[in-house]
């Protein structure tokens, strides 16, 4: 997968980088360590874990694919952070057995939620790996985002049944099993007694924008950026999303997430 980085790839990942790269200085002058701890879970081929470790940190992968912990070990080497990336296989449901409870200072879960059969569960999972302070970083599907797509491609059917669907999806077809609101999403980080420390639209308008106009249009990349980082945070954008970031923070007297499973 493509490093959040570069610019081509900055359409689907920049608004997050930003927030998350933010977050975890802020973890470092607030712990006076040079390096922390950060969990990815469901982070494949480490699309986000090689920055991160660029960065400095040490960052454990948590995946069930093989082949995506073997590519992420081969990513690893070539940026020079092999000693600092290490993967295991798992997924949120059995993630204590794989890693340490109460164990990291920041937590990745992008694309997680939306494939777990209880996202309460997947989400009180990633919140009881962090340390009494610590921040979650929550990446998911957006609901009004697949709505929108399907109506502007024609699909109004399949966009209505998205809106009326309690998980949010079209139809069999729909490979996605769980599309939320930035509302639900909230009140997920929330329920685990995490504070929400932000909320972002990401690819309000990425993935309506034809390829081939981005791609040859001089100059067309970079003010899509421009675009996509100037209505991320603004809320009435959150709701068309085709992903929603929420970022959670501890607040040093958080307890132990309830219901959750080793």
């Amino acid at each position: 997968m493509p490093d959040p980085t570069r610019p081509r790839a900055s359409l689907r990942t920049a608004v997050v980088w930003d927030v998350l790269q933010d977050a975890l200085d802020r973890r470092v002058k607030a712990t006076g360590r040079d390096s922390l701890d950060v969990l990815d879970t469901g982070g494949g081929s480490g699309n986000f874990a090689v920055p991160v470790a660029r960065l400095g940190h040490r960052v454990t992968v948590v995946d069930p694919s093989p082949n995506a912990l073997f590519a992420l070990e081969r990513r690893a080497a070539e940026a020079g952070v092999a000693e600092r990336v290490r993967g295991v296989q798992g997924d949120a449901h059995g993630l204590f057995d794989v890693v340490e409870r109460g164990g990291y200072d920041a937590v990745l879960c992008h694309g997680v939620l939306e494939y777990v059969d209880d996202p309460a569960e997947g989400i009180g999972n990633a919140v009881a790996a962090l340390r009494p302070e610590g921040v979650l970083s929550l990446l998911a599907a957006g609901l009004g985002g697949a709505v929108l797509a399907r109506a502007l491609a024609g699909h109004f059917t399949e966009a209505r049944q998205a809106l009326a669907d309690p998980d949010g999806r079209w139809g069999e077809g729909d490979p996605v099993p769980h599309r939320f609101t930035p509302e639900q999403l909230t009140v997920l980080v929330e329920d685990t007694g995490l504070r929400v420390g932000a909320v972002h639209g990401v690819r309000v308008f990425a993935d309506l924008v034809p390829g081939v106009l981005v791609d040859t249009e001089p100059g067309a990349l970079d003010a899509l950026l421009r675009l996509e980082a100037a209505v991320a945070e603004l809320p009435a954008f959150h709701s068309v999303a085709t992903q929603v970031h929420v970022l959670g923070e501890t607040g040093g007297t958080r307890a132990p997430a309830e219901g959750t499973q080793g």
